[in-house]
């Protein structure tokens, strides 16, 4: 094998197509990952972390590449990124109002999506169709179009009393999943929650909660010569070695013959990428 890139490894790029189409971030480079479908490459920790942040060596990753006290400074590593309904912007205690109006105050969107089953779950407008990828769904509908980070979480957490948030991920990289009809899924839970939704238009206006009757469901197809019946998992930190032959590309997961790793789990990992 040879040497492709050195450097800090970051979470796979996507393009929606056909087949979905994947590139990896290493130092400088990207490397095109479709075209190596069905060859053995290894990835090669180095033993370094600098963060994604402020470039500081660290021990331990937060959050997907930050040290620690980037992670306890920074918006992006608040804990209303995971739980955009706990946003604290109002109330002026945002970690950086800046970063919070260019981010949080736009439109997102609200959706349904079928990674190992239907979930709920937002995103930023800009982010579609990749958060969709990331999340290695093979179906997404848009629900609803909001105004802000904070009225997609309530949204969120409304519908998500009714269905799930989460991805089961071994079964989405077993690939055992089963196409869904979203938009009967979409209408029987607007049904359900129609109090709930009624209450959250009232308090937002209709500009701030949009719902999308007419959105297209999009279906993803994954580049994949064959899905594990097993999952394993790499871990970087345990391993530095990631050898094996290429199967398939899913979420952000390159799947292998002999296991699978999380590329984004190791955002800002020194790495060596070999084919």
């Amino acid at each position: 094998m040879q040497p492709l890139a050195t450097g800090a490894l970051q979470k796979m790029r996507s393009t929606l197509a056909d087949s979905v189409q994947y590139s990896l971030p290493v130092g400088d480079s990207e490397i095109p990952l479709n075209a190596l479908l069905g060859q053995p490459i290894r990835l090669s920790y180095q033993g370094a972390i600098n963060c994604t942040a402020c470039g500081r060596k660290t021990k331990k990753s937060f959050s997907q590449g930050y040290c620690y006290p980037c992670f306890t400074r920074l918006p992006q590593c608040d804990q209303c990124i995971v739980k955009p309904e706990l946003c604290h912007f109002h109330e002026g205690t945002c970690r950086d109002a800046e970063w919070g109006e260019a981010h949080c105050f736009q439109d997102h969107i609200v959706y349904l999506a079928n990674s190992s089953g239907v979930k709920v779950g937002i995103t930023r407008g800009t982010q579609v169709p990749t958060r969709w990828i990331d999340q290695g769904a093979i179906q997404a509908l848009p629900v609803f179009r909001v105004a802000n980070r904070l009225i997609s979480g309530q949204v969120e957490r409304l519908l998500g009393e009714h269905v799930s948030d989460k991805t089961n991920w071994r079964t989405m990289l077993k690939n055992d999943v089963t196409e869904l009809d979203l938009p009967q899924l979409r209408d029987q839970l607007l049904q359900t929650c129609q109090a709930g939704l009624a209450e959250l238009t009232e308090r937002h206006g209709l500009q701030g909660v949009q719902p999308l009757p007419g959105a297209e469901m999009v279906h993803i197809n994954y580049p994949a010569l064959q899905y594990p019946t097993k999952v394993v998992s790499f871990n970087l930190d345990k391993n530095p070695e990631v050898e094996g032959v290429l199967l398939a590309i899913k979420g952000q997961y390159l799947i292998l013959d002999t296991g699978v790793i999380n590329i984004r789990k190791y955002t800002a990992y020194q790495v060596t990428l070999f084919a």
